[in-house]
C-alpha cells in the first residue's frame, strides 16, 4: 500500500459521510505522522481519520482498532493502544499540557500526558479507558504515554481491581513504582513549595523522597510502615529520588527493620560552618521536629511557643577531592565542642547576642579543623553523630598547607 493509496481511501471514506476533502491536506497530515513521529503508514491513517472524525463530529469512519498492548510490553517509540485505570491525576504545570497522571493495568503503571492540542476528551480518576494511538516516549530511562491530536480516549466498562506489587528500593529504576517503607530521616525543606523531604527506607536500603505542598498532602511520621502506591522515581546525576506527592499513602499494620545507614568514614577539613548551626528550636508536634524560625514559626504547624531546644552543626567537609554537605547531630556537637545542651541554653539566655553567641563559639572551635566523621552518607550529604578532630603529623600539615596554597592560585 502506497501513500497515495491511503490518501485516496481516506478521501472516499470522508465523501461517504458528505465531507469534501483536499487530498493535499490529507497527504500533509499523513506525512507529519510518518516523518515527525516515525509511525507506520497504517497507524498514520488511523490517526488522520481520528482527527477528521473529531473535527467533523462523525463516526464509523475509523479503521479497526490496533492491537491492545499490556503496559509492561510497551517500548519507546511505540504507537500503542492500551486499556487501563487512571490511578493518579494531577493538574497542569505547563500551558501546553491539559492533564497528566498515571494509568495502570494488571501488569503495571505508566505516566501519561494529554496535550492541550491533543484529544478533547479528558479522563477522570479511578475510571477505565481505552487509549488508542498514543506515542510511547522515554525520558531519563522512564517511559510515558503522550496523547496527541490523533489519539482517541474511550471510556470502557471494567470492574477489575489492580493490586500493585511493591518494589524493593534497591531494585528501583526511573518510572512509576509502589514501595513499602518507613521514614528514617527528615531534612530541612529548602523550597517554599516543599512540604517534607528526607529519607525513606525498606529492608534493602534508603532513598531520598520529597512531598510537595498540595491539597490533602500530609507529612510522613516515624515508626509507621507505609504502603506508597504509584510514586514517581526520577534520576538526577546518576542518583535516584522518589516523588510521593499525590500518591495513595496508606499506613500498614506491619513491622520491619529498615536499613537506615551504611556507616561511611570521611576525613577532611571543615571549610564552612553555616548559619543555622548551634542552638536551634524545634517544633514539638509529634513526628515533626522541624527547625523553627526566630519567631518560633513552623512551616507546617505555624506558631509554636512550647518549642524544644536542640544542638546541631551545618557546614561543609572537604576531603581534598570532594566537598560533603555536613550535618552533625547533638551528640556529635557535644563531643566535639564540649558544649552541652544545658550550657548552650544558659549561654543563649544570658549572652547579649543570644543564640548567635553559640554559633560564633562553635564556628571558632570547628572551622578549619581536620576531622574524621563516621555516619550515613547519601547523595553527598554526611549525617553523623561521630565527628572527632585529628592531630596531623608534621608531614601531613605541610602537605595540607601546600594543597591549600595551590587551591588559592
Amino acid at each position: 500500500m502506497t501513500l497515495q493509496d491511503t490518501v485516496e481511501r481516506i478521501s472516499r471514506k470522508l465523501e461517504s459521510k458528505g465531507i469534501t476533502s483536499d487530498p493535499q491536506i490529507i497527504e500533509a497530515k499523513l506525512k507529519r505522522y510518518i516523518n515527525e513521529f516515525s509511525v507506520p503508514l497504517t497507524e498514520a491513517e488511523r490517526s488522520v481519520m481520528n482527527e477528521f472524525a473529531r473535527d467533523y463530529g462523525i463516526d464509523n469512519v475509523i479503521s479497526g482498532p490496533s492491537e491492545t498492548k499490556k503496559i509492561t510490553d510497551l517500548k519507546a517509540g511505540d504507537w500503542a493502544t492500551i486499556e487501563g485505570k487512571v490511578v493518579s491525576l494531577s493538574g497542569s504545570n505547563h500551558p501546553s499540557i491539559a492533564q497528566s497522571g498515571i494509568i495502570a493495568d494488571e501488569t503495571g503503571p505508566i505516566k501519561f500526558v494529554i496535550w492541550v492540542k491533543g484529544p478533547q476528551k479528558r479522563v477522570e480518576l479511578d475510571k477505565y479507558y481505552c487509549i488508542e494511538s498514543a506515542i510511547v516516549d522515554e525520558y531519563k530511562g522512564a517511559l510515558s504515554l503522550k496523547m496527541h491530536s490523533g489519539t482517541t480516549i474511550v471510556p470502557v466498562e471494567n470492574d477489575i481491581s489492580y493490586i500493585p506489587s511493591f518494589t524493593q528500593i534497591q531494585e528501583l529504576k526511573p518510572g512509576v513504582h509502589s514501595v513499602k517503607v518507613k521514614l528514617v530521616q527528615e531534612w530541612e525543606v529548602n523550597h517554599d513549595r516543599m512540604l517534607q523531604t528526607g529519607l525513606i527506607a525498606d529492608e534493602s536500603g534508603p532513598i531520598k523522597f520529597v512531598i510537595w505542598k498540595e491539597a490533602g498532602a500530609e507529612p510522613l511520621k516515624p515508626d509507621i510502615v507505609y504502603g506508597i502506591y504509584y510514586a514517581t522515581v526520577d534520576e538526577y546525576n546518576e542518583r535516584l529520588s522518589i516523588n510521593i506527592s499525590g500518591c495513595m499513602i496508606t499506613p500498614l499494620n506491619e513491622e520491619f527493620s529498615p536499613i537506615t545507614s551504611r556507616d561511611t568514614t570521611v576525613e577532611g577539613v571543615i571549610v564552612q560552618v553555616s548559619t543555622g548551626s548551634g542552638l536551634v528550636k524545634r517544633c514539638p508536634v509529634e513526628g515533626c521536629k522541624r527547625v523553627l524560625s526566630r519567631q518560633n514559626y513552623c512551616p507546617v504547624h505555624e506558631y509554636q511557643p512550647d518549642f524544644v531546644y536542640d544542638l546541631r552543626i551545618k557546614g561543609w567537609l572537604d576531603d581534598g577531592i570532594k566537598a560533603y554537605d555536613l550535618l552533625v547531630k547533638r551528640k556529635g556537637v557535644e563531643a566535639f565542642t564540649g558544649i552541652t545542651l544545658d550550657a548552650a541554653k544558659e549561654t543563649a539566655e544570658t549572652s547579649p547576642l543570644g543564640m548567635d553567641e553559640l554559633y560564633y563559639q562553635i564556628k571558632e572551635k570547628m572551622l578549619g579543623r581536620y576531622v574524621t566523621c563516621t555516619g550515613f552518607l547519601i547523595e553527598g550529604r554526611m549525617v553523623t553523630e561521630q565527628c572527632h578532630p585529628i592531630s596531623l603529623k608534621t608531614g601531613d600539615k605541610a602537605l595540607m598547607l601546600v594543597e591549600l596554597q595551590e587551591g588559592k592560585e
